[in-house]
């Protein structure tokens, strides 16, 4: 059945009243409800619909899986701070070695691990965001800035460097659209420097670190941070919140070793588990598997030490995990929300609908820069970057080579349109993600980020409309 216009308002709307409101809970189940409303016909049914639609969410593995690792990761830094932990790493990283000195330190850091960590975007902004926000939060470098610097090494590097899981399902577009297969891997590779919107995230990312280039919303947030010590807007509660909760325990003495011990856990099963699955390459590993025995390795190695170092006893042990548990809830209902939301607007074939309008304005010069901003509109609306990828695809590349346009540089086009919205948009996992382990308030991250993404997608436009004339 074809819904038309239909099929764009629960996202529209979804963004909408995230926007308004500043509360993407409300908005995604605004959204939810009226797309379970579309597709029934009535709104009894569609409520139903809509509240079915939300436990099927966890019929997914996959889906499963990061709910269940981030709820981990809470417990394991909550267990990390409460057993001094984090007093300890921080003291031997700034005050006793020295190593990470200054603001623009951490911020490297941050980044560089970032960069480390290519395997997988949820990975990268679970681990990268853990790890790094206790130096961070010592070199007070404000959440939204952090969030920025995690939620751009992400997905945006891993399609530059798709040596993982991404090198498959790329390829595997590129063939969907009429690539031949035995061209597929030259073609993606060749469309990475084309990718002109990832790179220019990750090269500002970069410079962001070093050079004074913060503008808008993003530059008041560092300027507060330096001046108050505030690392979260004054008018955002919900941090406010968390942050009180946790306090280390009587007679927990400050130690590196419960910060280094769980870290190093997580990342040495991640990658055993990634290599394991992968039968001897990590690159085609079971990354959502690798995540989950990484997040239950580490909180099992932290909770030893808590009993070990007799911070806690064992019952007092098991509520601290539930407490940690409990300051990711919020955020995983916000995920749970935004997955439910994903396999709906696919139902309604949104992407389909909006790329049959904007593909009659087409001339082959204009088809790269065209293919850009349609992937950039379905991925911010849709919050999905391998959905667009995969709709995309089986439109703009059979186009491409009807027309005898570069298929490397529309598929950069389409590549990096996708990750657009998986960077901007406040439905997505990632950007929830971001959120979750810098402790950046979503709608903070989405306001200061914004001027930032919107810049480097322009530039990329007007590159897109030069070179798509040229090549």
């Amino acid at each position: 059945m074809q819904f038309g216009f239909l099929s764009v308002i629960p996202p529209l709307v979804t963004i909408i009243l995230a926007l308004v409101l500043k509360n993407v809970f409300v908005a995604l189940l605004v959204g939810i409800f009226l797309a379970n409303f579309i597709l029934t016909g009535g709104f009894f049914a569609g409520l139903n619909a809509a509240f079915y639609s939300i436990v099927k969410t966890f019929a997914g593995n996959s889906n499963t899986i990061v709910i269940m690792s981030m709820f981990l990761i809470g417990a394991m830094l909550y267990l990390i701070e409460c057993s001094g932990g984090i007093e300890g790493f921080v003291d031997i990283m700034v005050k006793k070695k020295g190593i990470i000195r200054t603001s623009r330190a951490a911020k490297f850091f941050t980044w560089l691990l970032g960069i480390v960590i290519f395997t997988s975007g949820s990975l990268s902004c679970m681990v990268t965001g853990s790890v790094a926000r206790p130096l961070n939060d010592s070199m007070k470098v404000p959440h939204e800035k952090a969030a920025f610097l995690v939620h751009t090494t992400s997905t945006p590097w891993c399609v530059l460097l798709p040596l993982s899981g991404w090198l498959g399902a790329m390829t595997g577009y590129l063939t969907s659209g009429g690539v031949p297969k035995d061209q597929a891997i030259t073609v993606l590779f060749q469309s990475i420097p084309l990718n002109f919107y990832c790179i220019i995230a990750v090269v500002f990312a970069l410079l962001s670190c070093f050079a004074p280039v913060d503008f808008g919303p993003m530059k008041k947030a560092e300027q507060r941070a330096a001046a108050t010590g505030q690392l979260d807007d004054p008018a955002s509660k919900v941090n406010a919140q968390q942050e009180t909760v946790k306090e280390v325990a009587s007679g927990a003495k400050p130690r590196a070793l419960n910060m280094i011990v769980p870290t190093l856990v997580m990342i040495v099963v991640i990658l055993a588990t990634l290599t394991v699955t992968g039968k001897g390459d990590p690159t085609k590993g079971a990354g959502m598997q690798a995540l989950l025995w990484g997040c239950i390795m580490a909180v099992a190695s932290i909770s030893v030490l808590c009993l070990a170092e007799k911070v806690f006893t064992l019952s007092q042990l098991t509520n601290e995990i539930i407490k940690g548990m409990g300051t990711m809830l919020s955020i995983a209902l916000v995920l749970t929300l935004a997955l439910t939301m994903g396999p709906l607007v696919k139902q309604l074939d949104t992407g389909r609908y909006l790329s049959s309008i904007f593909m009659q304005f087409l001339s082959p010069g204009m088809l790269p820069m065209l293919a850009f901003i349609i992937a950039c509109l379905l991925s911010f609306a849709t919050g999905t970057s391998m959905g667009t990828m995969a709709i995309m695809g089986v439109i703009a590349l059979p186009m491409a080579i009807q027309m005898g346009v570069s298929i490397p540089l529309t598929a950069g086009a389409m590549f990096g349109g996708s990750i657009f919205g998986d960077h901007a948009s406040p439905i997505s996992d990632t950007t929830i993600m971001s959120c979750a382990t810098t402790g950046c308030e979503i709608m903070d991250h989405i306001k200061t980020q914004m001027p930032y993404v919107l810049g480097f997608a322009l530039v990329s436009l007007i590159l897109y409309a030069v070179v798509g004339f040229v090549m």
